[in-house]
């Protein structure tokens, strides 16, 4: 059996890391599409020292409605891997350079696909330059190709559309087995008030859920001598507090216990890895799963029902 990191690990631990041999970082930037930015090229400009490029789109099984980085099948994630010089035993850490935003996701893939050794660098880039660790830039060397068979997926960390629509039929106060849903999506679009920003999508939630928009999870820091910003994991009270807030402290009790299992969404399964990730650090118990189309999917289909204002 292979060993099980932390969720999460400082820019000095990674840097005391560097130093093993089996140790694979990996930048798994990812931006919104109607952002300029382009994860790819940011790579090339500007990177931790020896990292590699994880791309959550291309690593991503194809979808009947064209969704972007749906969880990979087994054989996709292990020919990726390989091209990464990745083994089995490999330590990961995942980073970004928003300071925590895409790689949870990048971080869900990995241990969905049972590779419990992976982490993501809490605060990012951003945050590993804040504190004055180097960086590199330009074209990276090949790595060798390494040996990764195709794992097993954990199909209970993943939802499909036709569990989430069952899901929603029951009313968390009468069904103790009902799984609680978490919407990572600003409040605007959770009620509907505000439009998605795919167009032709109509904005909402699924019945019974909960608005937990991302960033609530999330502490922003300033960079010194800077006018930019970087996102960090709030601590795991800080996390149970937002949760008891959001839920009410009966559901957050049984969420805590791992008593009542939560599914995450947000808009096309990005920002639910945040809400994944602080839902694990609060307690070993939880249950959590991550509904992998999200909105988009949800709201693609003509047949969902979509409720309208708040819970």
């Amino acid at each position: 059996m292979f060993s099980k990191a932390p969720l999460f690990i400082s820019p000095k631990e990674l840097q005391e890391l560097r130093s093993s041999s089996n140790v694979a970082i990996l930048d798994a930037s990812w931006h919104m599409p109607t952002s300029p930015r382009k994860a790819a090229e940011g790579f090339l400009a500007k990177r931790i020292p020896g990292a590699r490029f994880f791309s959550v789109d291309d690593v991503a099984s194809p979808h009947e409605l064209g969704l972007k980085h749906m969880l990979p099948t087994p054989q996709i994630f292990a020919e990726a891997v390989e091209k990464l010089g990745i083994t089995p035993s490999s330590r990961v850490v995942l980073y970004d350079s928003s300071g925590v935003f895409s790689s949870p996701r990048g971080l869900f893939t990995f241990k969905a696909l049972g590779h419990e050794n992976a982490s993501i660098l809490n605060g990012g880039l951003p945050r590993w330059e804040a504190e004055g660790l180097p960086t590199e830039s330009g074209p990276v060397s090949d790595v060798a190709k390494s040996v990764y068979p195709p794992p097993t997926v954990n199909e209970g960390v993943i939802r499909s559309y036709a569990q989430v629509v069952s899901n929603s039929a029951f009313d968390l106060s009468t069904q103790p087995t009902a799984e609680l849903v978490l919407d990572a999506r600003p409040h605007g679009r959770f009620t509907g008030q505000d439009p998605e920003p795919r167009p032709g999508l109509e904005s909402g939630h699924v019945p019974h859920s909960f608005s937990l928009p991302f960033n609530t999870f999330l502490k922003t820091n300033a960079v010194p001598g800077s006018t930019a910003t970087y996102t960090t994991l709030l601590s795991p009270d800080e996390l149970r507090q937002v949760l008891v807030r959001t839920v009410g402290e009966e559901h957050a009790r049984q969420i805590v216990e791992g008593k009542r299992p939560v599914i995450t969404t947000c808009g096309s399964g990005m920002t639910a890895a945040v809400l994944w990730l602080g839902l694990n650090l609060i307690s070993d118990s939880t249950q959590v799963a991550l509904y992998d189309e999200s909105w988009t999917g949800y709201a693609s289909r003509a047949e969902s029902r979509i409720d309208k204002g708040e819970n």
